[in-house]
């Protein structure tokens, strides 16, 4: 499907998956800012703050969808029900949420249910977390001094079904991003141990990146292992010595 723009208004019953970014709405893409102000219907993350909200059209339906971790949250299928429903009714629809929609914000599911309704859509990228968070805290994700590769991940995989094979992890990648993992921080640290990472590495947990509430908290792996290193939710974990290349260039 192509357009002659990102932003070209919505058609009665298509759906854009609109990435809201970190936060603040000086980091809205113009397609994002223009969708918003012209739409039926946002349904929207926990994570979009009021002030990006507030740039909805006055009469857009605004619709919860949120999924926090360890909170009663709305079910993934229910939430691709919901857009499908909406198209039906040939609502133009919003779907903004947090971060970038494809980078562990579920927004593939959510294509793949409304290609098989049939629903038209577009997908607006946004700047993720990952990125903008060690940025905003002044943190290179990559620098050519450290590191020439990085890891993105989820807290979630923590579980006992986790995916990932952790020695051979720390040993490719020497930086790690965590998402969603500020609750689980002190078991991260002890299994991010276990697998050869040694005690002094540098650790850096960003609260609320680009809002006006954002913290810094850094240390080391043992300090996150021993509980002592404030860690917020909602946060992005940084993990490698990037962390000591830091340059803040605001007040934290």
């Amino acid at each position: 499907m192509t357009y002659k723009t990102l932003s070209a208004p919505l058609e009665a019953g298509e759906v854009a998956l609109v990435g809201a970014g970190p936060g603040d709405p000086d980091l809205l893409t113009q397609a994002a800012v223009k969708l918003l102000a012209d739409c039926d219907v946002i349904v929207h993350d926990a994570l979009v703050p009021e002030s990006i909200l507030s740039l909805g059209a006055s009469n857009a339906e605004r619709i919860y969808a949120g999924k926090r971790g360890g909170r009663p949250s709305a079910a993934q299928q229910d939430i691709s029900n919901t857009l499908v429903q909406l198209a039906k009714e040939n609502r133009r629809i919003v779907r903004l949420k947090g971060g970038d929609p494809f980078v562990f914000g579920r927004g593939g599911e959510e294509a793949r249910a409304l290609v098989e309704a049939g629903i038209k859509f577009r997908v607006i990228p946004g700047i993720t977390s990952g990125v903008a968070a060690p940025a905003m805290a002044g943190i290179p994700v990559t620098d050519r001094t450290v590191n020439s590769s990085i890891a993105f991940l989820t807290g979630h995989e923590l579980s006992d079904e986790s995916r990932i094979d952790w020695p051979a992890l720390v040993s490719a990648f020497p930086v790690l991003v965590f998402y969603m993992a500020a609750r689980v921080l002190p078991d991260l640290a002890t299994r991010l141990m276990d697998a050869g990472l040694t005690a002094e590495m540098p650790v850096a947990v960003i609260h609320n990146a680009s809002l006006l509430d954002e913290t810094v908290a850094t240390g080391s792996l043992q300090q996150a292992k021993a509980g002592t290193l404030e860690a917020i939710s909602p946060s992005i974990v940084i993990i490698g010595e990037v962390v000591n290349e830091r340059t803040p260039w605001k007040d934290d």
